[in-house]
């Protein structure tokens, strides 16, 4: 009998220690496909990090559901058909509830259009702002599962017009990247600068991964500008400077978001640059934006003023969240739960372990959280856009300091009265 007694006790132990063991080796897995090679590796490389760091101060506060958040992360190498067949492995093959990029809108859409939407898995993007995301949903062709933490670029080209503007550029060349962000940016920003009174005396689109762009410069030269409006990528970007430079140009810059890049600096050289002037989807600072700042460089080697550094950890924050409130792995309760983790009646909730602790506390007694993230308090529309303020910025001895802000309102406003 005691014999008996002792193999039933030793049993029931051995079935607790491996439940036990199951709970903490249990993992979810997310995939990123980031662009980590290309013209925009330095973006994806820190997105990339910036996930790994969202999900491990998750991690640290208690897990999802008590599940270790992990990334299964794929190089789109910054082109379309690499990132196609990367995200079709990880919703076909590894059965992933979430994808996480791209960080381009030209990698981005057709991850959205050829995987995720058809298969109904959600995406979020960090940093694809082409306005083409908004009509793709508008007309219901994104099955509502497409999220982006970045404004798009239909407000970012009215904010750059106006600080083109307000520092004198009253004729402009333009050369831009020849894919669906450098289009779109560029055509919302012809409408409004030239409604702002301004002149467009060249438009050049460029390939991207050329050797040499002296037949696009030369192209763009024509018409006498004052200013050059480059809307590009660091690694072309600089190339494109350098050659305008060493042509004769004007030493004076409008540059996009993805420009604001110590490799794009350093690469052109500071001192061509002190008349280089941008716009970037700005940040209303919170616990979260001062938690980021200090500790992003310790964990991943890379300035947190990278572009798409702190909205790639605000993707992987609410992803991870909304995992945790989903109460299981199906892409369709994730979806809704996105909305419920950024409740504005919610609790508000800010980065790191003690807070997402808190948060996944909330969560377990079913109440209501609002994660106010790196960029800001967040707010999703119905087609998985966010609006917020717009950042402008100089460079000044070799660093990108910022001198303004345009707010959603002054964006709006400004739209209004140019249309």
């Amino acid at each position: 009998m005691k014999t008996t007694v002792f193999r039933m006790t030793t049993a029931l132990g051995l079935l607790l220690a491996a439940g036990a063991a199951s709970a903490a080796d249990c993992k979810i897995t997310v995939g990123l496909v980031m662009e980590l090679t290309g013209p925009a590796g330095e973006y994806g490389q820190a997105g990339a990090k910036s996930v790994e760091m969202a999900f491990r101060d998750i991690n640290e506060a208690g897990g999802a559901r008590g599940c270790d958040l992990v990334t299964d992360t794929r190089d789109s190498q910054s082109q379309g058909n690499v990132a196609v067949d990367a995200a079709t492995q990880l919703v076909q093959v590894k059965k992933v509830p979430v994808v996480i990029g791209g960080i381009i809108s030209s990698v981005t859409i057709p991850i959205l259009t050829s995987v995720t939407a058809p298969a109904k898995v959600v995406q979020v993007s960090p940093a694809s702002s082409s306005p083409t995301l908004t009509a793709l949903g508008r007309d219901g062709k994104t099955n509502g599962i497409f999220f982006r933490t970045i404004t798009s670029d239909a407000l970012q080209g009215v904010a750059a017009a106006k600080y083109a503007i307000d520092q004198g550029f009253k004729k402009l060349a333009v050369i831009h990247v020849n894919n669906d962000f450098g289009v779109n940016m560029v055509s919302e920003f012809s409408r409004a600068y030239k409604a702002l009174g301004g002149e467009i005396v060249s438009v050049t689109p460029y390939n991207e991964k050329q050797s040499s762009y002296q037949s696009e410069v030369t192209a763009a030269m024509s018409g006498e500008p004052d200013g050059l409006y480059l809307v590009s990528y660091p690694v072309d970007g600089a190339t494109i400077a350098r050659t305008w430079i060493s042509q004769g140009g004007v030493q004076k810059f409008l540059l996009n978001d993805g420009m604001n890049s110590p490799d794009f600096i350093e690469s052109v050289g500071a001192d061509y640059l002190n008349e280089a002037y941008g716009t970037s989807s700005g940040t209303s600072p919170t616990k979260s934006t001062e938690y980021f700042n200090a500790n992003y460089k310790a964990f991943s080697g890379i300035e947190p003023s990278n572009p798409a550094a702190d909205r790639a950890y605000d993707a992987g924050a609410i992803v991870g969240l909304a995992i945790a409130a989903a109460g299981s792995e199906e892409p369709a309760a994730i979806r809704d739960a996105i909305f419920k983790v950024v409740d504005p009646a919610g609790e508000p909730i800010y980065a790191g372990k003690e807070e997402f602790a808190k948060a996944l506390a909330l969560i377990k007694d079913g109440k209501p959280i609002r994660y106010e993230g790196v960029i800001g308090p967040v707010s999703f529309d119905k087609y998985g856009d966010i609006t917020g303020p717009f950042r402008l910025w100089k460079i000044k001895d070799g660093k990108v300091d910022t001198v303004g802000e345009m707010t959603t309102d002054d964006v709006n406003a400004l739209q209004a009265k140019i249309q």
